[in-house]
C-alpha cells in the first residue's frame, strides 16, 4: 500500500478490531467464569462430613487409645510449637 491509500481510508473503531477482542476477550471470560463459580459456591456449599471422632490431647491421655495416639500427639505438639518432641 502506498501512503495515499492509507491516508484515504478512515480509521476503524476499536470494537471493529479482531485483535482487541482476542486480547480482552480471554481475560473477560475468565472473570465472568470466576463470578459464576463464586455464585455457585455461595448458593450450594459443600456439607461438612465428619468421618472420625476428633480427639484432643486431654481426652486422648485418659482414653483407651492413649498409647496408640501418643506419637501422633507428640508430633503435632512438636510441629505446632517447635519444641522437642516428648513422646519417646
Amino acid at each position: 500500500m502506498s501512503d495515499s491509500q492509507t491516508a484515504s481510508t478512515p480509521p476503524r473503531a476499536w470494537w471493529h478490531e479482531r485483535m482487541m477482542w482476542l486480547v480482552v476477550g480471554g481475560p473477560a471470560a475468565v472473570v465472568c467464569a470466576s463470578f459464576l463459580t463464586l455464585g455457585m459456591a455461595i448458593k450450594h456449599p459443600d456439607p461438612v462430613i465428619e468421618t472420625q471422632q476428633r480427639v484432643s490431647a486431654d481426652s486422648a491421655a485418659d482414653g483407651p487409645q492413649a498409647a496408640a495416639l501418643a506419637p501422633a500427639i507428640a508430633a503435632r505438639n512438636h510441629a505446632a510449637t517447635g519444641g522437642p518432641a516428648s513422646g519417646k
